[in-house]
């Protein structure tokens, strides 16, 4: 298998996911858009469960009466040699894979969740929330603070994503949550996601590409 090729569908179902790290707040304009404040020194930090992953090409289920459902196009990392208190200069060595996923967020929830000050599980923790795209090996040319991709909504491009305007870089989100969790093999982390975040319905077609990184393909449910 070469640094490009992604892994085989039966790969992805019978991957091994302890669990998935999501980052908030990591693009300027992304918090702008949301009118957020910026964050402190530390990332903003939530979790999703195994549950919420929805294979490319499988159908994305969105939640009934839940209010408005955005999506949030971002680069995923895929640990491949866990540990604690990992330095950013030794980062790259984690991570055995990468590709890019969603963020699905009940945006209306999140809201009313802010408001109370309370945590946002329901918002971004539901089942089929964080579909991902196939991994592939990090290659010596990819420059992880130079990654590009896109997000496309039934042929509109929605969002534009470069990692070199990321707050927290990837090494350094590594090293962050290797403070706090020793991080384990196969553990995934959503990086953040870039402005453009818009509804999703059902029926749409999405699609989440990138120069050096695979094409992943959902309908909405």
């Amino acid at each position: 298998m070469t640094a490009s090729t992604p892994r085989p569908a039966d790969a992805f179902a019978a991957r091994s996911t302890p669990r998935i790290f999501c980052i908030g707040r990591n693009y300027a304009k992304h918090i702008a858009e949301l009118n957020n404040s910026l964050p402190g020194q530390e990332c903003v930090v939530f979790m999703k469960p195994a549950s919420a992953l929805v294979a490319p090409g499988e159908a994305i289920t969105l939640p009934a009466d839940a209010g408005e459902i955005h999506h949030e196009a971002e680069l995923v990392v895929e640990i491949g040699h866990g540990g604690t208190s990992i330095a950013a200069s030794a980062a790259r060595e984690h991570i055995s894979g990468i590709g890019l996923g969603l963020d699905l967020t009940l945006r209306d929830v999140q809201t009313g969740l802010k408001n109370t000050g309370e945590p946002w599980e329901k918002a971004k923790a539901f089942d089929h929330s964080a579909p991902l795209g196939p991994l592939v090996p990090l290659a010596d040319d990819m420059d992880l603070t130079a990654m590009h991709f896109e997000l496309t909504v039934d042929g509109e491009t929605r969002q534009i994503g470069d990692t070199g305007q990321m707050l927290k870089s990837v090494a350094d989100i590594i090293a962050e949550l290797s403070a706090h969790w020793r991080l384990l093999p196969g553990d995934l982390i959503y990086t953040g996601t870039p402005e453009g975040v818009g509804p999703v319905t059902p029926g749409m077609q999405m699609v989440l590409s990138g120069p050096q990184l695979p094409e992943a393909r959902w309908v909405t449910a």
